[in-house]
């Protein structure tokens, strides 16, 4: 798919923008119209994991809901399904701003990126659903469970996609180390205030209020986490030594800075006594 020079009139950034925006939305259309044929396929598909935990088959309550839910799971599936293309594209607008030494990691980050959403949603629809559905339905004591379509369907296909994107974590915190955002030492150092955020990002991901989903997605992103510095010491260990030079002489300079400044405020008080 070609991409754009590096220097254009803005007005030229904008047809190109635009141009993607459509390359975007004619393949989300295909795709809608091809996956709403196959929504009870998909649908048996999205609840197979918790089928256990169905009361009855999903059920609809108006004659408008039908029409509704079966665009919407599949203009969903069709997002999910064309995030290949949206992610190509996004990218493939950024990359003249890239210096050329940068643009090599393009295709290793659009695959990376690909692959780290696709395995975020297996994950989520192999590991998640059925012990979130499983303490979700539990918590139903004394009232009856109306497997409404519209409901069921909406809370997997939000587990879905946020675990897809969740599992973006590795390519962030690749990209904070290899263009010095962040030094890797201090990342390295701060693990107590990531994890913090990390728990704090679980539970807004998490559609539900469940603890068990909330905890299931930290530790799949704190190992996550752990995974992307080992492989960012591995792959830019070279980076990682300058950085880390770097990042202790700036901290000895800045300890260094602040004896000076105790000392100095030392010396003044002294000097008024």
């Amino acid at each position: 798919m070609p991409i754009g020079p590096a220097r254009m009139p803005l007005f030229d950034h904008l047809s190109e923008l635009r141009m993607r925006l459509v390359r975007i939305l004619v393949c989300l259309a295909v795709a809608v119209c091809v996956f709403y044929l196959a929504t009870p396929t998909i649908s048996e598909f999205l609840i197979a994991p918790i089928r256990d935990y169905l009361p009855t088959d999903l059920i609809v309550i108006d004659p408008f809901e039908p029409f509704a839910q079966r665009f919407k799971l599949a203009f969903w599936t069709s997002l999910v399904a064309c995030m290949p293309v949206i992610l190509w594209q996004i990218l493939a607008f950024f990359l003249p701003a890239l210096k050329p030494n940068e643009r090599k990691w393009f295709v290793p980050t659009f695959a990376a990126a690909v692959a780290l959403f696709i395995f975020g949603t297996v994950f989520c629809y192999l590991i998640i659903l059925n012990p979130a559905f499983e303490w979700l339905t539990e918590q139903a004591v004394g009232w009856e469970i109306m497997a409404r379509a519209s409901s069921y369907l909406d809370i997997i296909i939000k587990f879905e996609l946020g675990f897809g994107f969740a599992f973006e974590l590795p390519l962030i915190v690749f990209y904070l180390v290899i263009f010095d955002v962040v030094p890797y030492k201090k990342l390295r150092n701060s693990w107590r205030t990531v994890y913090i955020a990390l728990m704090v990002i679980s539970a807004m991901v998490t559609p539900d209020a469940s603890p068990v989903t909330m905890l299931l997605m930290f530790a799949a992103l704190v190992a996550l986490y752990e995974a992307s510095l080992l492989i960012s010491r591995l792959v830019l260990g070279k980076r990682i030594k300058e950085q880390t030079a770097a990042y202790e002489a700036a901290q000895a300079e800045e300890a260094e800075w602040q004896e000076e400044y105790a000392a100095m405020k030392k010396e003044r008080k002294k000097d008024k006594d």
